[in-house]
């Protein structure tokens, strides 16, 4: 099976490719570094020539407004050459609970992805992740200074990026769902208490501060982040990947 990996070259798509390779697909890595251009379509018709699955992990560049136009930009001209080249099976990667955060303008567009390829002209399958371990260091970093961090106590499921590759693949290379798979780490934490956590095993001596205004998961309430029952549970814990 030939496999088009748009955003091959990333956290998540580096990884789809090598363990569809190493299942004995043929996983082409695409990306700007390959020549193509996914907001002007430049390059799609060669990546998508003889393919017959696309799987999109791009993402954008911003969380702001921008984003909306960038998903809604790259979803229509993929799309668009999907159909054209006879591709069977289209996947993206989302987010768990993106429809429950309307306050968050990044997980309104990436709800604005969904919806727009269930509507397109090519059968699809939607993978939605929860926050990946990889990313704990950025969420951290944007409410932190020299003496502390402040974090809300938002429940999050955090899964690792192999795990959560693993689940593209997966289901890359079967039959398109019509529908969305949910993925998600073994463990549910606070993210204060996660962000603690992360320091003391780091050896950083800053202290986190409890605060339910700060940062881009304030947004969330409740269990909206959290998967429900018919996720699939990956295997990773957190201490045993942070450890590593």
């Amino acid at each position: 099976m030939k496999i088009a990996v748009i955003g091959g070259t990333g956290l998540i798509g580096s990884r789809v490719v090598t363990i569809l390779n190493g299942s004995g697909h043929e996983a082409v890595p695409h990306s700007p570094s390959t020549g193509l251009d996914l907001l002007s379509g430049q390059g799609l018709p060669g990546a998508l020539d003889g393919a017959d699955v696309v799987v999109n992990l791009t993402n954008s560049p911003t969380f702001d407004d921008a984003s909306l136009e960038f998903f809604r930009r790259t979803m229509d001209n993929l799309l668009t050459a999907a159909k054209a080249a006879g591709v069977g099976h289209a996947v993206i990667l989302s987010i768990v609970g993106a429809d429950q955060v309307p306050g968050l303008v990044y997980f309104r567009a990436k709800v604005l992805q969904e919806d727009m390829l269930k509507a397109g002209p090519v059968p699809y399958s939607i993978v939605r992740a929860t926050q990946f371990f990889e990313f704990i260091d950025a969420v951290l970093s944007w409410t932190a200074d020299e003496h502390a961090v402040r974090l809300p106590t938002t429940r999050i499921q955090p899964i690792a990026a192999a795990d959560v590759a693993q689940a593209v693949a997966d289901v890359a290379v079967g039959t398109p769902l019509q529908g969305t798979r949910n993925v998600a780490g073994p463990e549910v934490f606070a993210l204060d208490e996660l962000g603690r956590t992360t320091l003391t095993v780091r050896g950083d001596h800053r202290t986190v501060i409890t605060d339910n205004s700060a940062g881009l998961f304030a947004a969330a309430s409740g269990d909206v982040l959290i998967a429900k029952d018919d996720a699939v549970i990956a295997r990773t814990a957190y201490r045993d990947w942070i450890a590593r």
